[in-house]
């Protein structure tokens, strides 16, 4: 069974944060410019939230708000859903689909070691099924 751990080997534990006190078009570009859909919000090594291009669009576009003059805080989503690196694939779908959430920072002990992403996720299954189809067919043909 596929865990967190082993994805984040694949990806690697590269995330991307914005301050909660920055404005969100900061946060909005630098999601623009990394290719994400969503920044943690850290407080130094703290996680406070997270913020997604949903939370901009739901919170600042549809209420008519300033992206330059609204601080993250505002809109990010706090308290925050994590997972630790030996939680499966299958745990973090469950909770992506329970939540409606598309991003799960990975969380060992107090620190942040990475992010996975509904993609990954998906990927992830998809693969796993491919390598599982593939021994079945050598199987049956052997």
């Amino acid at each position: 069974m596929l865990q967190v751990k082993h994805l984040l080997a694949d990806k690697g534990d590269r995330i991307f944060t914005v301050g909660p006190d920055e404005p969100v078009l900061v946060a909005i570009r630098t999601m623009a410019d990394r290719y994400v859909g969503a920044l943690l919000v850290m407080r130094g090594d703290e996680l406070v939230g997270i913020v997604s291009e949903r939370d901009y669009a739901r919170k600042v576009i549809l209420k008519g708000r300033s992206s330059s003059d609204t601080p993250v805080r505002d809109i990010m989503t706090s308290p925050v859903i994590t997972v630790n690196p030996t939680d499966t694939v299958d745990t973090c779908m469950r909770l992506c689909t329970d939540s409606r959430v598309r991003h799960l920072p990975v969380v060992e002990g107090a620190k942040v070691v990475g992010v996975v992403s509904i993609g990954d996720l998906v990927k992830a299954v998809i693969s796993e099924q491919g390598e599982q189809i593939e021994q079945l067919q050598r199987y049956i043909a052997g």
